[in-house]
């Protein structure tokens, strides 16, 4: 296991480009299995997780062509299905959560998909059935095995158009869905869909194959079934989480830092959420401007009461960077409450932050009021372990900001999710070191 050391308390400066979008490429790479064309996807993140599912998809038999930094060719015409019944698959699909969505590609094409219980995050419960029903919805049958915790859906023609409305609006369960639909017989309306950029981008990329999905952007998706797929070029978003991370991070090493490139019209509510807690972010063309903080104020309610953060699906505030915006509210002037709505043990980093010196709450699983220091009281440098990918990234902005030098162990959790970060840290003059 690898660890960071970090001397905190060091002011960055400098540009930042951000890496491709984590969530959009654990989709747009399960989309190539859907046609024997080539498809060339550009920008994805050389991450952990990522990688994992180009490995995955290559024991499938897919071929993968590398084209240079962050390009890749796929061409899945001799696709090994046989390869989802083995111990290896088992073994493999288990450990990265985004491999449940080469299921409704496998099963649209190939008749039958299958998956072990997905792995990824400690951030509590993450529920599969949404996915499962859109599968049965469309024709599939389910069958479940307790004792390996293996899940498989099959059909035996093609999938059939049907009306659904979700349980929820699940973001890899609507990838799922659609994947499978694009291909099925007549029409599939899906309702209560996710509508993320992330999604938008895979059906984006699904029509220039040739799917015919209409409504992207919004929460009512009709997918009209085509015979089949072509292949097709593709480039991925920039991270929004990663955006949301170093601006966090510069806020609070108060730090001058210019984020590179970041598809503004992509990014939501995140900018004024930040500017909620009093950050200014500063729009430069594509870029983000974040000048030096010597301090800054949250703002309340227009009653005066106290601000509330909250995550809610697209165009809501991502969950992802709720644990980013608890830890920058640690220096910030005044109070708010953090409410976790999708995750009971995302919060539960919050002791760590506390041995360092801030002033959390912690109310309930899903809930922390932050007492900001308003940069009076410097936390204090300590040794701490990543429990998950953003839980991390926020202690790392933590052991960043804070005084003496820190240790992170278990940074694989870091890694998962945020390329090179160490490097791409002290290219702006960060005193990082991996050991």
């Amino acid at each position: 296991m690898g660890i960071f050391k970090i001397e905190g308390g060091i002011r960055l400066k400098g540009d930042i480009t951000p890496q491709g979008a984590k969530n959009e490429a654990l989709q747009i790479l399960c989309a190539v299995l859907l046609t024997p064309e080539k498809v060339t996807i550009n920008n994805i993140p050389d991450i952990i997780d990522v990688n994992k599912l180009i490995t995955l998809l290559g024991n499938l038999g897919v071929k993968i062509q590398k084209n240079g930094s962050g390009s890749i060719t796929f061409q899945a015409d001799e696709v090994n299905v046989g390869y989802l019944e083995t111990e290896a698959f088992k073994k493999e699909g288990g450990s990265l959560r985004g491999s449940i969505m080469i299921v409704g590609p496998l099963l649209a094409r190939f008749g039958k998909g299958y998956i072990p219980k997905p792995g990824g995050d400690k951030i509590g419960r993450r529920r599969l059935d949404t996915h499962f029903e859109g599968f049965i919805n469309l024709g599939a049958k389910f069958r479940y095995n307790r004792e390996d915790h293996f899940y498989g859906v099959e059909t035996d023609g093609k999938l059939k158009g049907a009306y659904m409305l979700l349980d929820e609006a699940s973001v890899t369960g609507t990838a799922n869905i659609v994947m499978a639909a694009v291909l099925a017989e007549g029409t599939t309306t899906i309702y209560n869909a996710a509508c993320e950029p992330y999604l938008q981008q895979l059906c984006k990329m699904l029509n220039s194959m040739g799917a015919k999905i209409t409504g992207v952007g919004s929460n009512l998706l009709s997918i009209e079934g085509v015979d089949n797929l072509g292949g097709c070029e593709h480039r991925i978003l920039p991270d929004m989480i990663e955006i949301g991370s170093w601006i966090g991070l510069a806020a609070m090493t108060r730090s001058e830092i210019t984020i590179k490139n970041v598809s503004w019209e992509n990014l939501g509510v995140i900018p004024n959420t930040f500017r909620k807690l009093g950050i200014t972010v500063e729009k430069r063309g594509d870029d983000i401007y974040i000048p030096t903080h010597e301090n800054y104020e949250i703002k309340t309610d227009i009653d005066g009461s106290i601000l509330t953060i909250a995550d809610a699906p697209w165009p809501g505030l991502t969950p992802d960077l709720l644990s980013i915006i608890l830890v920058v509210a640690t220096q910030a002037k005044g109070d708010v409450l953090i409410h976790q709505k999708m995750f009971e043990s995302r919060l539960f980093f919050v002791d760590k932050l506390i041995d360092m010196g801030a002033k959390i709450m912690l109310c309930d699983p899903h809930r922390a009021v932050v007492m900001g220091h308003n940069f009076e009281s410097q936390l204090k440098a300590t040794t701490m372990s990543s429990p998950d990918i953003r839980a991390g990234i926020s202690l790392l902005i933590a052991a960043l900001s804070a005084k003496g030098t820190s240790t992170i162990q278990n940074i694989e959790q870091i890694d998962r999710g945020y390329e090179r970060i160490d490097e791409r840290l002290r290219a702006i003059g960060a005193n990082i070191i991996r050991e």
